[in-house]
């Protein structure tokens, strides 16, 4: 069996090790990278959910930078929100302007949840590795 490639973002391996997953695996000159959501050091969500936008990708951009890569490598992206009927434009208007840069985009697929332990946004992402 190979032993996997895991990236940690400093300051919260004690976080993924208590609830047991990789943040991100690199294989195949491809980042895999876990779900995101908008927790604060110590686990708990922002109350907000713009907040909680901005944390996810404050903590999806720690994991990318551990790994040498940044948002310009990122080639695949879901996203998982509660209720998007209501929620998705203002949330995908805060994502293109303030994160998604200029294009060519990522492929994005959006998905509406009932759960997400306690969040309310959660983002995924494979990132192509620096040569």
């Amino acid at each position: 069996m190979t032993t996997r490639d895991v990236v940690f973002p400093p300051g919260r391996q004690a976080l993924y090790e208590q609830n047991r997953y990789s943040p991100a695996v690199r294989a195949n000159g491809l980042l895999f990278v876990s779900g995101q959501v908008g927790s604060r050091e110590d686990g708990s969500p922002e109350p907000e959910l713009e907040a909680q936008v901005r944390r996810a990708f404050e903590n999806l951009n720690a994991i990318l930078a551990a790994a040498n890569c940044s948002f310009d490598d990122v080639q695949d992206v879901t996203i998982f929100m509660l209720d998007p009927q209501s929620h998705f434009q203002r949330i995908w208007d805060l994502v293109q302007a303030e994160y998604w840069g200029e294009g060519p985009y990522p492929t994005v697929t959006a998905v509406g949840v009932t759960w997400l332990y306690g969040f309310q946004f959660e983002i995924k992402v494979v990132a192509r590795l620096q040569e």
